[in-house]
């Protein structure tokens, strides 16, 4: 039988301390997650070019003349991103009025001073430089709906919580929509609060009751359009009407709203499993317009085939699954509550933008995160991620 060794007093005390004293922390840096967004960024601008350097040589006599805008754009997001993330998110709530007031007061600018582009006034012009406030709204929406959602604390459960809570997002939404007839960016706006709302409230039932009246009324809808179409000048709800009688029927339409939508399927079905190869698309030797911007995905399909496609969407899960890792140890509900608003806004948009790439919805004009062209985009996406940097450093880990 042993006997215990009887511990003396120097023993005792060291043991007493070492159990009192605090754990030593450490901040979190989510490598991973930089990584992804390298590497969709690099990829966005391998693409960017292979897909427009045709049509650029030929207007502007520059194959580069897009990539090097957006590559641009690129470093100054990453700039941003990586300054943004050194601050402590918290600060954000402090900025939250200011900027929801800054947002709309840009999206009013645009009735005055809009420039128009490709027939759509969407975008402000200043010192040689673009902006889409449209992408500003959407961060705006984020950081409001998540001061909200915090304020409102289980009031949210309540059916005038949950619209007292997406209020935000339903004032610039429907001001994105009725200044720029925007309507995809008004419906993503409006999806980024939807989408937080559902991850804070633990009552699932309205957000189903929610949804199925919603799939109701577009079914209403197209049906409304369906049974009243005429001509194509007549057509009910104008041109969103033709893209829907187009997106039932694209042959009807080849030569005309469904025109960009077969090429891209063209361009998907001859890409088969492994592509025709990096620089080898047809389509977009003048096939598919504006290939660079919402159609960008069907290109990736044609050159890479089927198994670039895949990779890509398994990248965006990645991203995706990492956003949830950091809100799920997100140090407080408001970092918690910002990360989910750019998963939302993120996975909503590649959603979105493959849907019409595939025929799977009606064109509504979303670009692809990160891959499109579009230099607003690429910005404000990377202020984003450089938030949800911010909330991954303020996570400890325990270290002995």
């Amino acid at each position: 039988m042993a006997i215990p060794f009887p511990k003396n007093g120097i023993l005792k005390k060291r043991e007493r301390l070492a159990k009192d004293a605090p754990v030593a922390t450490t901040g979190y840096q989510d490598y991973s997650l930089i990584f992804i967004v390298l590497f969709l960024l690099a990829f966005g601008l391998v693409m960017l070019y292979s897909t427009s350097s045709y049509e650029a040589a030929i207007k502007y006599d520059d194959g580069g003349y897009w990539l090097k805008r957006q590559l641009f754009s690129t470093v100054l997001g990453l700039v941003v991103m990586f300054f943004v993330s050194l601050f402590p998110y918290s600060l954000w709530k402090r900025f939250a009025i200011p900027l929801y007031g800054l947002a709309a007061f840009l999206l009013l600018l645009i009735i005055p001073y809009g420039v128009e582009v490709n027939g759509a006034k969407r975008w402000l012009r200043f010192a040689g430089l673009s902006l889409q406030p449209a992408e500003v709204a959407k961060i705006a929406t984020i950081i409001a709906t998540a001061v909200c959602i915090e304020h409102l604390g289980k009031k949210i459960r309540t059916m005038k919580g949950l619209f007292l809570a997406m209020g935000p997002s339903f004032v610039l939404g429907g001001m994105t929509y009725l200044i720029t007839s925007n309507l995809s960016s008004a419906i993503i706006i409006v999806a980024i609060a939807a989408g937080m709302l559902f991850v804070a409230c633990p009552d699932y039932k309205r957000f189903i009751l929610l949804g199925a009246a919603g799939a109701l009324m577009v079914a209403m809808v197209i049906y409304y359009v369906v049974s009243n179409a005429g001509d194509s000048a007549d057509t009910v709800g104008g041109f969103r009407g033709q893209r829907i009688l187009a997106w039932l029927d694209p042959q009807a339409y080849a030569e005309g709203r469904a025109f960009q939508t077969l090429q891209g399927l063209y361009a998907i079905g001859s890409g088969g499993v492994f592509g025709k190869g990096l620089g080898q698309s047809m389509q977009k030797l003048g096939y598919i317009p504006e290939a660079q911007n919402d159609m960008i995905f069907s290109i990736v399909c044609e050159e890479l085939g089927m198994f670039g496609a895949i990779s890509i969407l398994l990248m965006f899960i990645l991203l995706i699954w990492r956003f949830i890792m950091i809100a799920n140890n997100a140090q407080d509900f408001f970092g918690g509550m910002v990360v989910t608003g750019v998963l939302t806004h993120i996975a909503v948009q590649v959603i979105l933008n493959i849907a019409v790439v595939t025929n799977t919805i009606p064109n509504t004009g979303v670009t692809l995160p990160f891959i499109s062209y579009g230099g607003t985009s690429v910005l404000f996406l990377l202020t984003e991620v450089g938030l949800c940097m911010s909330v991954a450093r303020g996570i400890k880990l325990k270290s002995l």
